[in-house]
């Protein structure tokens, strides 16, 4: 009796063992609850960014002068909760500015996931390219790439952001340029690591005697068995990037006045905390619930990913 064997090609067999791969990631972060809840809140946070235009019952510039007989910094009101239904209706309140609170920090999620997908893309993409080149290539290369980093690295990372923002001037794009150049040190750094130990593995060596090319071998065999590490590394600094961002706008030199940035809400309203806490106490629990669910998502995915931990 035979038994007749089918063996895939090459690249069915790397597609069969990819997505078997994958399912096994998904299954272990589906296992992982702090994942769960931190990938909800994001979702929720998304939607909000969305649809932001039809949550928000005005333009988050809009002043309501002359619109409306309201005060300026008034009080939360919401008919349902109590509120005389003689006055104007604003579930956060208003501002200094007598513009609905409700309506800037709904729109404030748009600004505040763009920082963080964009800075965070940005030192991601040019902290792997640094560092897969130093860690394959290795020699002077990598030493001259690794100190430069070194260099950053030994700066305050707020305040290198600050010194690079003074030097390029005030603004959210220049903002979001420091924020990105003082994070890809991390992301170098992670690559680098991971490419020094995924390239003595024997598929490498197996490629290499092939006859692949070494670009052929570093960003087809690699670069996908680094990646890993640097998923966890890039959800979480998303929410380091979000708290710099609203850092540099709280001392004015983020997004400028009358932009609908957490930060700057709170640094406009920064001396109302005992005569109208509202006013920063809503953005500033606007960025704490957005960082929290970063964190948690990079902690669960960090649990799932990492076959070092048990699941």
């Amino acid at each position: 009796m035979t038994t007749k064997i089918e063996l895939l090609p090459n690249d069915s067999a790397t597609d069969y063992r990819t997505n078997s791969l994958f399912r096994l990631t998904m299954r272990r972060i589906v296992r992982q609850r702090s994942a769960i809840i931190g990938g909800t809140i994001l979702l929720f946070l998304v939607l909000v960014a969305i649809f932001a235009p039809a949550i928000a019952p005005f333009d988050p510039n809009f002043v309501l002068i002359g619109h409306e007989d309201i005060k300026r910094r008034s009080d939360p009101c919401i008919h349902l909760l109590g509120c005389p239904e003689d006055q104007p209706q604003h579930i956060l309140g208003t501002d200094g500015n007598v513009r609905d609170v409700f309506s800037r920090v709904v729109f404030g999620t748009r600004i505040s996931l763009m920082i963080g997908f964009t800075t965070v893309g940005f030192a991601i993409l040019v902290g792997t390219l640094l560092g897969s080149l130093g860690g394959f290539l290795g020699g002077w290369i990598d030493n001259l790439i690794m100190r430069i980093m070194d260099v950053l690295l030994a700066f305050p990372s707020l305040l290198l952001a600050i010194a690079i923002v003074a030097v390029l001037g005030h603004g959210l794009q220049n903002a979001l340029l420091a924020i990105g150049i003082v994070s890809i040190p991390v992301y170098a750094r992670v690559v680098r690591a991971s490419v020094l130990s995924v390239k003595e593995q024997e598929f490498v060596s197996a490629s290499r005697a092939l006859g692949g090319s070494p670009m052929h071998v570093l960003f087809r065999r690699i670069l996908p068995n680094a990646i890993p590490p640097l998923i966890v590394q890039g959800t979480l600094g998303i929410a380091t990037a979000i708290l710099d961002a609203a850092a540099l706008s709280f001392l004015g030199l983020g997004a400028q006045p009358p932009t609908a940035e957490w930060g700057t809400m709170l640094g406009t309203e920064r001396n109302q905390v005992f005569t109208a806490p509202h006013l920063v106490f809503y953005p500033g629990l606007a960025i704490m619930i957005t960082v929290l669910a970063f964190n948690l998502l990079g902690d669960g995915l960090r649990d799932a990913i990492d076959p070092r931990l048990k699941n």
